[in-house]
């Protein structure tokens, strides 16, 4: 275990669907056992089986933060549960090297009936601390959580996101050696969400195991050093975050191609018609959901009006808000790729490096000319979906608003002292 905060060996998890144990109190229970257990030795209840887990092997290092990313039902919460000691695997074993602090859910970790002061001496004590330490990290904990008029209520008393906001700061400040955090974190608002994810970038500077579930894709890139990728109970990716959110973002999508050849609200001579427009992500792969600063690609299928070579073609892609807003063009002639001599029938595809959009919805819109005259012109041919991303390599969750994002650097500059860069 050197080195090893968390192992997972062969760790499998099975429940038992609607085969919850009754106590035989009444008659109507003992007919309805007796019924059940009838049906199960006819075959009849063959599918009640559910792994939630299946045969997952992985390991942690300590001081790594590591995301576990998956669709709703992959086993991910799952997981966190057992390795939090609050459910028990089926089978495999899980061994946790370091004292572990857990924020599971609204609800859990804090006794209801006691204030918030209380609560957190007592998640204190519980996780061996002695009562000076948890004395000389109190005021952090409510100055971070901001609940300061209230931590002598009752905790049943608090909102959600007030629940939420003690429950991480007490995760967070206890000096746990693992810390685990399920997506109980999205009930906070933005500034919170931005707040707390600082924190845990700083307690993994500090040597801190985290452990977190999101579907903040920017968190996962910017503050993990290597993410896992559940999918119906089992670990079908591990590695970099970039490659294993492109892969999720990959299978969680449509990509259904806009299917454009029949559309007759289109301008221009038709010497060219788009016939599909499809996005794709750095590796080729159909999406229809793409993260701010990610590579795609955009691929236009077109034909020919009369089976001809086409020559002097410049195509245009442009994305504008749902507004109406224009946010930028991409030119094939512009960019400096002549289309000179096409065949009749192909597939265009123009690559975008680092996708420069906020979060939001946007209309992709076509337009072509054929030797400089107007040949296809389609407007809403198809729409993309653009998630928070780590765009600027900070890990910092972005508005949730359209807009363009640029690249930029800052100096610092003083009559007296040389150019500074601001990292």
């Amino acid at each position: 275990m050197e080195n090893i905060a968390i192992r997972v060996e062969n760790l499998s998890k099975q429940y038992k669907i609607g085969l919850a144990q009754h106590r035989h109190d009444t008659l109507r229970d003992q007919v309805v056992n007796g019924l059940r257990s009838l049906l199960l030795r006819n075959g009849r209840l063959s599918d009640i089986i559910f792994w939630a887990l299946k045969d997952i092997s992985l390991e942690i290092k300590q001081g790594e933060v590591v995301g576990i990313i998956g669709r709703n039902g992959a086993g991910k919460s799952t997981l966190l549960r057992i390795l939090s000691r609050i459910t028990e695997p089926t089978a495999g074993t899980a061994t946790i090297q370091g004292r572990v602090t857990s924020l599971l859910e609204v609800g859990t970790g804090f006794h209801l009936e006691l204030t918030g002061r209380e609560n957190v001496y007592l998640n204190g004590a519980i996780m061996g601390m002695k009562k000076a330490e948890i004395v000389r990290k109190f005021d952090q904990i409510v100055a971070f959580a901001e609940v300061d008029g209230f931590i002598d209520t009752p905790v049943k008393r608090y909102s959600s996101g007030m629940y939420v906001r003690l429950a991480f700061a007490v995760a967070a400040h206890l000096e746990p050696e693992i810390m685990i955090v399920d997506e109980v974190l999205a009930v906070g608002d933005t500034a919170f969400q931005r707040k707390c994810l600082g924190k845990m970038g700083d307690v993994a500077k500090e040597g801190m195991t985290v452990l977190f579930v999101s579907h903040n894709m920017a968190a996962m890139q910017g503050l993990c050093s290597k993410c896992f990728l559940l999918s119906s109970g089992q670990l079908v990716a591990e590695g970099a975050p970039k490659t294993v959110v492109g892969q999720y973002l990959a299978d969680v999508s449509d990509g259904t191609p806009a299917v454009l050849g029949q559309r007759k609200d289109r301008q221009g001579s038709g010497k060219i018609q788009f016939q599909e427009v499809s996005i794709l992500d750095g590796n080729g792969r159909p999406i229809d959901l793409a993260l701010s600063g990610q590579d795609i690609e955009i691929a236009l299928s077109y034909r020919s009006r009369d089976g001809k070579p086409i020559s002097r073609l410049d195509a245009h892609i442009t994305f504008y808000t749902m507004l109406g807003q224009f946010m930028f063009t991409c030119s094939s002639e512009s960019s400096g790729h002549l289309l000179d001599v096409l065949p009749a029938d192909g597939r265009l595809v123009c690559r975008i490096p680092e996708l420069p959009l906020s979060p939001g919805r946007y209309v992709i819109n076509l337009f072509s000319t054929v030797g400089g005259v107007i040949a296809d012109w389609v407007q809403q041919a198809s729409y993309i979906n653009v998630a928070a991303g780590d765009y600027f390599g900070t890990g910092q969750l972005r508005p949730q608003q359209e807009g363009f994002l640029v690249k930029n650097k800052w100096t610092v500059r003083t009559p007296c002292s040389p150019i500074e860069e601001v990292k």
